[in-house]
């Protein structure tokens, strides 16, 4: 059972922000900047493993009633700010599938001196009749692993650590036989004497950026006399390795919600 505490701990992935800055215009300032807006991101990452062919995509609009000129994608690496024209989009809403080798080139970065955990930046440079501003809808995009059902699954151990929810032993982790980014988790609780007779615990995987979210879900009826006990989390998927970092808030039905437990689960040899 755990030691009774308060941490939190926040995951940050993909920051999309929904501001403006607004570029230096000789003719000083005019008129309303128009915001655009990414959605439908996928693959988010850059794959690590096949840098020659790998892309993300992701669509562009701009909001009902607005017209622009043109919005130009441009690109960094790591946090240098080159800010290189990566492409140019005239009509909307626009797909857009940008190929890690494309942006390596224009970048003038050798793929062999890209490494997991190098971040590239996407910026949009939008352009009206009136003015030119730089969206902070920037898009942060990953080199890793891509994604692995097999290295995902399998038998795993859980640790918290003493200052959290204070337990380890083994666990399994099971992907839906429909969905290979939901994910079964059984054993956390068995680890500490309990019957999982409501599980198994559901993780969810997002496939574009690897967050993890789990349902709130009871797992167990009967948590030491407590009623039943309860999971919920976020945390982030590793997929080079298949390590989940997770967070977990545990309710027991007749305490209440012990908030912010760190989990780590690591597969076992």
């Amino acid at each position: 059972m755990r030691n009774i505490r308060a941490l939190e701990l926040i995951f940050t992935l993909i920051m999309v922000l929904l501001s403006c800055e607004e570029l230096p215009d000789p003719a000083g300032k005019r008129g309303i900047a128009v915001v655009p807006g990414i959605s439908d991101l996928d693959p988010g990452i850059f794959d690590s493993k096949n840098l020659e062919n790998s892309y993300v995509e992701f669509k562009v609009n701009i909001p009902s009633g607005t017209q622009v000129s043109k919005i130009v994608i441009q690109g960094s690496y790591q946090d240098n700010l080159e800010r290189v024209t990566i492409s140019e989009l005239t009509s909307f809403p626009a797909t857009v599938r940008i190929k890690s080798a494309d942006a390596a080139q224009k970048l003038g970065i050798d793929l062999d001196d890209i490494t997991n955990g190098d971040i590239f930046l996407f910026e949009l440079v939008t352009t009206t009749s009136e003015m030119t501003t730089r969206s902070s809808a920037i898009l942060s995009i990953p080199v890793a692993c891509a994604y692995d059902v097999n290295l995902a699954t399998g038998s795993y151990h859980s640790v918290s650590p003493p200052e959290g929810w204070n337990s380890e032993g083994n666990i399994t982790l099971t992907a839906d036989p429909a969905d290979q980014y939901k994910i079964y988790v059984t054993g956390i609780e068995e680890i500490e004497g309990l019957v999982e007779d409501l599980g198994p615990l559901i993780m969810h995987i997002n496939p574009a950026t690897f967050e993890v979210t789990v349902p709130k879900k009871a797992i167990s009826s009967d948590a030491w006399g407590y009623g039943s006990i309860s999971y919920e989390g976020r945390g982030v998927y590793s997929s080079c390795n298949g390590t989940y970092s997770m967070v977990f808030d545990i309710t027991l039905a007749s305490l209440g919600t012990y908030s912010g437990n760190q989990f780590t689960f690591t597969r076992n040899p």
